[in-house]
């Protein structure tokens, strides 16, 4: 059993937005698998097109997702401190299966196939590097913090370009640029000199010119191209931006409602509508003041989640919480500006309310975490 005091510093307000959010997505997703209205059937014609099939496996993996959160959020987290290497590895043993046997969907190798369902590895690659940042940025808890020289970063190059590879072979390099956000994001908080982050910004960007023209494909180049100029493919890769901003915006103020045919939606005109673009569902049904009101939660959430990294105990439980924050920050941000064609269009789902078992799941898991570092910190007086 948990000591009481641990439950005293139990954050439930979290748990409540992330209820909160998984609310918003059944709706998104409910709003996005229904059939049209096809006759005068009235409202019952429009309750009866509604396949609630997704919505229920949606609420199946948000429930056995809490399941996951709540039992890791009984386990302190420096458990996972000590057991990093075995995670990493299995991590890495699951990304070379998935990349010599994966299932293919989407133009990617990334899914095991278990029988009716499939597991995205490279969704709990996330976790692993995470932990695995943490831990190795936290081993001198004593130190002044300061990463000074590329020498500090070494021990962790190594350790995340394994996982980094096998995902972008597969290629996913949606799910790579994510893993880039939380050790960008770990190593901020960690102490990184300007000098050294600046150094590493720009030799990411002199490796731009191998990237696109050893890694990228024709698919992926021509959606960076569609961003810079939306106008360049409107009925291929620019047609997925066209639709989720006709949608975002016929929604207006208050949206056309969860009965009425929301046309983008029921016609099929926006694609991945219960995955990748859920939001623009969502804003379309709900309108301006249903998307602000989805952006205000998620806002609550990382507010909530910095406050806890704040109060941490130690380096390493700091480290671990700014890694999901980091995590879903890039996230929200990533998949929101693609609906809106402000950032390239990627596979980054929304978390907790796109559709999928192995982001649900993996991001409930990570707020196991969270949770654990908040009822695990030090009393603060204020």
């Amino acid at each position: 059993m948990l000591d009481k005091k641990l439950l005293k510093n139990f954050d439930f307000m979290i748990v409540i937005l992330i209820c909160l959010l998984v609310g918003f997505g059944a709706i998104g997703i409910g709003i996005a698998m229904r059939s049209p209205t096809e006759g005068q059937g009235g409202i019952t014609e429009m309750i009866g097109n509604f396949n609630l099939k997704y919505v229920q496996l949606h609420l199946l993996w948000a429930a056995t997702g809490l399941v996951l959160m709540l039992i890791t959020a009984s386990i302190d987290y420096n458990v996972l401190k000590d057991m990093s290497a075995y995670i990493y590895w299995i991590i890495v043993a699951l990304l070379l299966y998935v990349d010599a046997k994966g299932n293919v969907a989407g133009n990617a190798q990334s899914w095991i196939v278990l029988g009716p369902f499939k597991l995205q590895p490279s969704e709990f690659a996330k976790l692993a590097i995470i932990i695995t940042t943490a831990k190795v940025l936290s081993k001198d808890e004593e130190s002044d913090g300061k990463l000074s020289h590329l020498k500090d970063l070494i021990p962790l190059i190594v350790k995340i370009a394994i996982p980094l590879v096998l995902v972008a072979i597969q290629p996913d390099f949606g799910t790579a640029t994510v893993f880039m956000a939380i050790i960008f994001g770990i190593l901020f908080v960690a102490g990184i000199s300007y000098k050294l982050l600046f150094g590493i910004i720009g030799a990411g960007v002199a490796c731009i010119p191998l990237l696109w023209f050893g890694f990228l494909s024709d698919v992926q180049k021509n959606r960076i191209l569609v961003f810079l100029n939306p106008g360049l493919d409107p009925l291929g890769e620019g047609y997925h931006v066209t639709q989720s901003l006709i949608a975002i915006g016929s929604g207006q103020i208050y949206g056309k409602g969860l009965l009425t045919d929301n046309t983008l939606s029921q016609l099929n005109f926006l694609p991945a509508k219960h995955t990748d673009f859920i939001f623009s569902v969502t804003a379309e049904a709900l309108g301006f003041m249903g998307g602000i009101i989805i952006i205000l939660l998620y806002l609550a959430l990382i507010i909530r989640t910095m406050k806890i990294a704040s109060k941490s105990k130690d380096k390493f439980g700091a480290l671990l919480v700014t890694g999901v924050a980091s995590m879903i920050m890039f996230h929200i941000f990533e998949n929101i500006g693609m609906t809106m064609g402000l950032m390239p269009v990627t596979g980054i789902p929304l978390p907790f309310m796109s559709y999928g078992g192995s982001s649900m799941w993996t991001n409930m898991i990570a707020y196991g975490m969270v949770l654990s570092v908040g009822m695990r910190r030090q009393k603060i007086k204020f």
